[in-house]
Formats: C-alpha cells, structure tokens, sequence
C-alpha cells in the first residue's frame, strides 16, 4: 500500500476530515491538500507528524498490513465504553 492510500485509510478509519488530521498533527491543511493533489510521499518530519496525530509510530505506520494490525487500529478507535465492552466480550470467548 502507498503512503498516501495508507494515511487516507487511516484518516477515513477515524472519520477525520483533511483539516481535523491537519490540526491533529500540527500541519497546515496545505501542507496536507498538496500532498494529495500533487500525489507526493510527505518528508519524514511531515509523516511523523501524521503517524503521530494517529498514535503511531513510523515502525507501526510501515508494518505490513494483517489482521492483528487492522484489530489495533480498530480498537485504537472505540470509545473507553466500547473497550470495556469488547473486552468482557474477548473474556467469555473460550
């Protein structure tokens, strides 16, 4: 996956806006509309930032995509209420 593609499914995952992961990151929503309209890779500095924003590292950000990276991310996302939920859920799978 594309740094890009990755970073619009991390962005879409949390239903953040372009200026919501801008103010998130401590980017200007220029910074990150030129990315996508020139379809640039981002600076380092500029993807810290994002991983950031996301509570990723940049180890975590380039780890290859499988099943328990999606569960993280998705878990990241829940609310405490939710977290607590799923794991009394998790605790009664035998």
């Amino acid at each position: 996956m594309e740094i890009l593609e990755k970073i619009e499914l991390l962005r879409k995952e949390k239903g953040w806006s372009i200026n919501y992961l801008a103010m998130e990151s401590g980017l200007t929503q220029s910074t990150l509309n030129n990315l996508y309209s020139r379809n640039t890779e981002p600076k380092i500095s500029t993807l810290r930032a994002i991983c950031g924003a996301f509570g990723l590292t940049l180890s975590e950000f380039f780890r290859e995509d499988d099943n328990e990276d999606e569960l993280i991310r998705r878990v990241k996302c829940l609310s405490q209420d939710n977290k607590k939920a799923l794991l009394q859920l998790l605790k009664n799978i035998k």
